[in-house]
């Protein structure tokens, strides 16, 4: 049974350097152990060595009997950046995300990340990281300073994205009303999981996922509440004519083709994911190694579903495997 973790985070240390040194609106200090830490507006992430050394990384995935990780970038993302900065820095991320594909295949491939807040320069660097470093896919997020993904100004980008067949993974960032979320940790708990909704949502009421028919589209955390929340955007279609405007059928017909990682570790909730897409379109993420995942949650939850054997594989990997064409 192979086990590909589609949900983690890592930040090349090229970044992290870059960030430090500037110019940068992020914001860096450091813990107690010299850990640095990102900070930015409503969060801050604590980059442990596992965030930026590949080799502990590696030696920590073995461990957990994890075979492989699809690594990812992370918040706060490029697009807090300047324009011109935010191309300088996905481009050094790619860069480094290619280098360890090569150095350990098998062990780790990626998603490459964009200049969102210059939707030109991210259909170009779409481009380059598909033909010229061998990404499959890519990871933006939820808004982009604001600007949901479903506008107008990225549609060229899904125009790009539609001919090269690409994988986009919707990870939340910097939610709508984040001023509401700065206490208890409110915003990683509550403001992610709502703003992956909004965004599911107002790319297919938009018709984006009708118009992009080849982009295959993945919701992080369970979707949010979409499986939870599927029916009530169905009644949405069939009540109100702005539903139905770019869209020719109910919404849950769309959202049942996206995919949707694991990193929800309650077994009920997994469950409903399942009843909603299918065994076929959940994959198993871990959110590793954010103080919030566990690979080991990871794997218990999906072990514990009531599903076949042969489900639980598809979850564990090789949906991940058929999904970005990965060779095992």
């Amino acid at each position: 049974m192979i086990i590909i973790d589609f949900h983690n985070h890592f930040y090349p240390p090229e970044y992290v350097e870059a960030v430090k040194k500037g110019p940068s609106r992020i914001k860096v200090t450091f813990d107690k152990d010299n850990n640095p830490l990102l900070h930015y507006p409503g969060d801050y992430n604590i980059l442990v060595p596992e965030h930026r050394d590949i080799g502990l990384r590696e030696e920590a995935v073995k461990d957990a009997g994890v075979d492989m990780q699809i690594l990812t970038f992370t918040t706060p993302g490029t697009q807090i950046e300047t324009p011109a900065r935010s191309v300088e820095l996905a481009q050094k991320v790619n860069d480094s995300f290619a280098e360890i594909m090569t150095e350990h295949r098998g062990r780790f491939t990626a998603l490459a990340t964009l200049p969102m807040n210059d939707p030109s320069a991210s259909v170009v660097e779409l481009d380059r990281a598909f033909k010229e470093l061998g990404f499959n896919g890519v990871m933006v997020y939820s808004n982009i300073n604001g600007i949901a993904l479903s506008d107008q100004c990225f549609w060229p980008l899904y125009e790009k994205a539609n001919e090269l067949d690409a994988v986009f993974y919707i990870h939340p960032n910097f939610p709508v009303g984040v001023e509401a979320m700065t206490e208890y940790w409110l915003m990683p708990l509550v403001g992610f999981t709502f703003d992956t909704t909004l965004a599911g949502a107002k790319l297919v009421f938009s018709g984006v996922v009708e118009k992009f028919p080849r982009i295959k589209w993945v919701l992080a955390h369970l979707g949010g509440a979409i499986p939870y929340l599927a029916e009530r955007l169905d009644r949405g279609f069939y009540a109100f004519k702005e539903c139905r405007e770019h869209i020719s059928k109910p919404p849950s017909e769309y959202l049942k083709d996206f995919y949707y990682d694991s990193v929800n570790f309650d077994v009920k909730a997994l469950q409903l994911a399942v009843d909603f897409a299918g065994a076929d379109h959940i994959l198993a993420g871990s959110d590793y190694p954010h103080q919030i995942g566990s690979l080991e949650k990871m794997i218990e939850s999906i072990m514990s579903l009531d599903v076949s054997s042969e489900d639980k594989t598809s979850i564990l990997g090789k949906n991940a495997e058929k999904l970005l064409k990965i060779e095992t």
